[in-house]
């Protein structure tokens, strides 16, 4: 269930109506850890995010992922969700992801920039110099090369796509494309994070990544940290429906990605990397 039926008083063509609207359900989703430090396991909650209910595996996979909590889906063992379903909507909000006892697993970046900081995104990290630790390769700077016409159809190939937003008008949506514009996944959620997190999970298990010949779009504007999703992918082009922040625009300059932005049906802004655009 993502969307619910709620009555509302409707003011239009000079008139005021009693009608039923779908809107976009939003609820908390407790994401806990189960990790083993030394000879004990420890069980943690490493954030609270409003979501969307569903792909709420898909959610967990990208943002560990994203974070670089793990390096690779396999250093996660199993993702359950648990507890009552409660709610107005009967729905499990708490999901617990076991990870197993890899080398790769970060327990350190776990400590220091979630379990004493909410899980607030950026918080607790030195912006640019922290990314730095996390990725130091760029992306390619050359591949893949997309038409100007690939980059206008996009945000309206992912509006028709979406199944939720043509009932509600209130969710965002994340796309991934190849580099003649086909959609291959799409994921919705209220939130922008969330949406890109689940697209980023969901090709993570389906092995859907192809650096070289993909791009991202988004529905919404680009800032900060939906440019570092992006980057953990080695995905060198992402494409916003809004405008960049600042300093989105240096994290992508910084690695060579690709930035777009404010796409219009005749016109869009390349703010980093144009090398990637074909120019015809």
């Amino acid at each position: 269930m993502m969307n619910s039926k709620y009555k509302v008083l409707k003011y239009s063509s000079n008139n005021f109506n009693d009608v039923e609207d779908l809107v976009s359900i939003e609820e908390p989703l407790e994401i806990s850890l189960k990790y083993k430090e030394k000879d004990n396991w420890v069980e943690q909650t490493l954030s609270i995010t409003m979501r969307t209910p569903g792909n709420d595996e898909d959610l967990v996979r990208g943002f560990l992922f994203n974070e670089q909590i793990v390096k690779s889906l396999n250093d996660i063992d199993s993702i359950e969700s648990y507890g009552d379903k409660v709610g107005q909507y009967k729905i499990q909000n708490k999901i617990l992801a076991t990870l197993n006892n890899s080398e790769n697993v970060n327990i350190s970046k776990i400590k220091r920039d979630f379990l004493t900081n909410s899980s607030c995104g950026v918080c607790g990290k030195s912006s640019l110099d922290a990314l730095e630790i996390i990725k130091t390769t760029k992306t390619n700077t050359s591949e893949p090369k997309i038409s100007k016409d690939v980059i206008i159809q996009s945000p309206d190939i992912l509006r028709e796509g979406q199944s939720e937003f043509s009932k509600t008008g209130g969710i965002h949506a994340s796309g991934l494309f190849n580099s003649d514009g086909k959609l291959i996944a799409l994921r919705e959620d209220v939130g922008r994070h969330n949406a890109l997190d689940k697209l980023i999970g969901s090709a993570l298990e389906k092995k859907q990544f192809d650096p070289k010949d993909q791009f991202i779009t988004c529905s919404g504007r680009l800032n900060f940290e939906l440019v570092q999703k992006v980057l953990m992918t080695d995905i060198g082009i992402i494409i916003g429906v809004g405008a960049p922040t600042s300093l989105a625009i240096d994290l992508a300059n910084k690695f060579d990605i690709t930035l777009i932005g404010f796409v219009k049906r005749d016109s869009f802004n390349i703010y980093t990397n144009n090398k990637k655009v074909k120019v015809e």
